[in-house]
This record gives structure tokens, C-alpha cells and sequence, in this order.
């Protein structure tokens, strides 16, 4: 897998990020491979090849770990590229780029979605999009929704968005299509910007 697996946090110790990032690529890798995240501990600390105490360090236990790992992930090969395709207003690159990022790990993905963590990834996931949603919507609707109404569409799309990636990850056909995704994903956002520009427009 690509990157450097480094995270957002100002973690200075070379020795640290270096362990952070094994942990975390490590975590991926055998929750991707079996398809689950009851992988021990002790498993995860063995191939990252540091002792689980300093797992325990760093993350406090696996689920923080499967967190943050899914997280890093998100940020480092995700959320650059959406930036790149919002600036150029290509929503449905950006929906692509989604789809394409969520097939490419899904078994991890699904792993977390359908376990513990499920909760706490879907909250943290909403919290990375909701500004971008905000940001998109504010400049496509800026004309015929205040703030307020932008803030709320923003999170009222992201939350549907939200579930219909869990859905799509979850029960979706294998292999996933990240072209249908894409497709799917447009329309609907085509039809809720003309639905709110007609109302607007009376």
C-alpha cells in the first residue's frame, strides 16, 4: 500500500511515528486479510515488530488503533485528491475517487463497519467530509440558502452519503463498481440541488 503511514498528530520522536506508522499499516493489513478485526493484539504487535506495550502506548487499545488507522488512510490517500477535485468543481471525479478508495479496502472497511468501531469510524468519517460537503454547498447554493440552511443540508447529505457508502461497502455486489457508485451517488445529488433551487426559486 502506498504512503508513508504517518498520522495528522504532531508526533516529533522519528522512533514513535516510525512505530505508529507499523502499527497502523500492520493493523490494516490483517484486518484486510481476514476480513474481521478480532485480530489479537499481540498479532498486530508481532508484525509491526514492536512489543504490544508499546502498542498499548500509543494507541491505548485496538479499537483506537483500527481508528486511527482508518483514519490515516482516509486522510493520506483520500482526502487530497477530493481536495484537487473540488477545487475543480468535478463532483462526480470526487464521488470516483470515494467509490475507487472504498473498493480498493473494502475488507478492511467492512471489517470496522460491521464491528466495534463502527460507531466511532462513522462519526469520525463525518466529521473528515462534512466541511468538504459544506464548502461545495455553499458555493453551489450560496445564492438560495443561508448559512444555516447550507450547515444543515451539509450534514443532512453527508449522514445519507454516510449510509449509503456503509450499505455499498457492507451488502454491495463483489467486485465493487466504483463507476455505479459514482452514477448513483450524482443523482442524487443532482435531484436534491434542483429540488432546493425550484423551492428557492418560488
Amino acid at each position: 500500500m502506498p504512503g508513508d503511514w504517518t498520522t495528522e498528530a504532531p508526533v516529533k520522536d522519528r522512533r514513535v511515528r516510525r512505530s505508529r506508522a507499523a502499527l497502523m499499516r500492520a493493523a490494516v493489513e490483517l484486518v484486510s486479510e481476514r476480513d474481521s478485526t478480532g485480530v489479537p493484539v499481540s498479532e498486530i504487535a508481532e508484525a509491526a515488530d514492536v512489543s504490544r506495550q508499546v502498542l498499548y502506548q500509543q494507541f491505548g487499545d485496538r479499537d483506537t488503533l483500527l481508528l486511527e488507522a482508518a483514519l490515516d488512510l482516509v486522510r493520506r490517500e483520500l482526502l487530497g485528491d477530493l481536495d484537487g477535485l473540488a477545487s475543480a468543481t468535478d463532483e462526480h471525479g470526487s464521488f470516483l475517487a470515494l467509490g475507487r478508495h472504498f473498493a480498493a479496502h473494502r475488507r478492511f472497511y467492512r471489517a470496522l463497519l460491521t464491528g466495534a468501531s463502527a460507531y466511532a469510524l462513522n462519526k469520525a468519517l463525518t466529521g473528515l467530509f462534512l466541511p468538504l460537503n459544506r464548502e461545495h454547498l455553499g458555493h453551489a447554493l450560496g445564492g438560495h440558502l443561508d448559512a444555516a440552511g447550507i450547515d444543515d443540508l451539509a450534514t443532512f447529505l453527508t449522514g445519507g452519503a454516510g449510509a449509503f457508502v456503509n450499505t455499498w461497502v457492507v451488502d454491495g455486489p463483489d467486485p465493487l463498481d466504483p463507476e455505479e457508485f459514482a452514477d448513483r451517488l450524482m443523482r442524487m445529488r443532482t435531484v436534491v440541488t434542483a429540488m432546493i433551487t425550484k423551492e428557492a426559486g418560488r
